[in-house]
């Protein structure tokens, strides 16, 4: 059987790599490389991650095993522990902010006390109108209020009370009671996967995903115009060219609907209701520090994380990356670093336009329908884009092990 894959990202090589034993997997990628938005692009020799910082751990056995053991040899990767401080009043506290009320009370005695009473009397009943309330459930108003609301008014563009709250779920270390408390004697960790990292001993995250690309026929520079369903000969037809059996895509869910013939014009509009944002990010020589990421809440800079990428090197070296959502001019990113002694010379800048999805309050309804229309004419849609879901690269590979284990148990008989 012919297997075709739309897109060359993580989780399009993934689901190659899983069914390439078994099938004819052929990739379209529209770009010149695969790698998607995990790709990193050479800046002096050094690795520019041009969306986010991306770096491997999980949680999912399944998924160490598989990079491990047929991707890239462990040995061929170095550990990093994350050091993340929140830029929080003009002085530098650890991430989460959850944990660091200690410190806290030490700049800002009342505040710290309405915090910890606040948290003390949250009352979470499990029932979430929107993102807003998630936040003042779990975490009391006064955390709420001085960071959560207005860091992620921020990052998403968006209030969050006019989100939804399911794309939290493993992105947040989320204390209960007792972590709390314990954070006010000694000092919590936050436990979740990437409290470590690991990264590849080239220093750049390519030497993975073309690990992972080893081995494919992936066709390059092949943009997905139509897609069509030939009912006489039961085949998927691509660009009046390609022919698959089974059709798996990673392109956003907002755009391939539209590339399907005969797609209904409901399920058109769905697609016109879905949100994302473009980032734009600068990578700069840098003072030395011994972070892995800062976090910006407050609204005196149009950054809202650094990426101190060159601590994801060993050795390390003075490299961070700004990133700020939506589409900034080079120049506007320049000016607005210069209000920070940190940053000391612009190096290179970009713009990506698909970087993270938004869960506004159209986002259950119209992905639910755009996804019960592609699973009856029986097309696969996987990925961070591909499900409209905010995926780490681990997750991406675990969805493609969940979808290959679904085709195998389908079609290997």
């Amino acid at each position: 059987m012919r297997v075709g894959i739309l897109g060359a990202g993580i989780t399009g090589l993934s689901i190659g790599r899983l069914l390439n034993k078994y099938f004819e997997v052929e990739v379209l990628e529209k770009e010149s490389h695969c790698g998607g938005i995990a790709r990193t692009k050479d800046v002096f020799g050094h690795a520019y991650h041009v969306v986010g910082g991306h770096c491997f751990n999980s949680k999912y056995p399944e998924v160490m095993d598989f990079v491990f053991n047929e991707i890239l040899p462990k040995d061929k990767w170095h550990k990093i522990k994350r050091n993340s401080v929140i830029r929080f009043k003009d002085h530098e506290i650890n991430y989460p902010i959850e944990f660091s009320v200690r410190q806290i009370y030490e700049f800002d005695k009342d505040l710290a006390i309405k915090i910890i009473t606040d948290f003390i009397s949250s009352n979470d009943d499990l029932i979430y109108s929107n993102l807003e309330e998630w936040f003042r459930k779990k975490f009391g108003n006064t955390l709420a209020e001085e960071y959560f609301i207005p860091y992620n008014t921020k990052i998403w563009n968006n209030e969050p009370k006019n989100m939804s709250p399911t794309w939290v779920e493993d992105k947040l270390p989320i204390p209960d009671k007792f972590s709390f408390f314990e954070s006010l004697i000694d000092s919590a960790k936050d436990k979740m996967a990437h409290a470590e990292f690991y990264y590849p001993d080239s220093n750049n995250q390519n030497t993975f995903i073309d690990s992972l690309a080893d081995g494919l026929d992936i066709h390059y520079n092949t943009e997905i115009t139509e897609i069509n369903y030939d009912n006489k000969n039961n085949l998927w037809i691509v660009n009046n060219k390609h022919d698959y059996d089974i059709l798996i895509s990673t392109i956003p869910l907002n755009i391939l609907p539209t590339l399907i013939l005969n797609t209904p014009d409901e399920i058109l509009q769905s697609t016109s209701k879905l949100k994302y944002n473009s980032v734009s990010n600068v990578i700069w020589e840098s003072k030395p520090t011994d972070r892995t990421w800062t976090y910006l809440p407050g609204k005196q800079t149009i950054f809202h994380r650094y990426i101190h990428i060159g601590n994801f090197y060993k050795p390390a070296l003075n490299y961070t990356i700004t990133e700020s959502i939506g589409k900034r001019t080079f120049q506007e990113m320049i000016d607005d670093g210069k209000s920070d002694f940190f940053l000391v010379k612009p190096l290179d800048f970009n713009i990506s336009e698909h970087a993270y999805v938004v869960f506004d309050e159209n986002y259950s309804e119209s992905t639910t329908k755009i996804k019960k229309y592609l699973d009856k004419i029986d097309l696969y849609s996987i990925g961070r884009f591909g499900e409209w879901q905010y995926y780490n690269m681990d997750v991406c590979i675990k969805s493609s092990m969940e979808l290959a284990t679904i085709i195998l148990s389908k079609y290997s008989n």
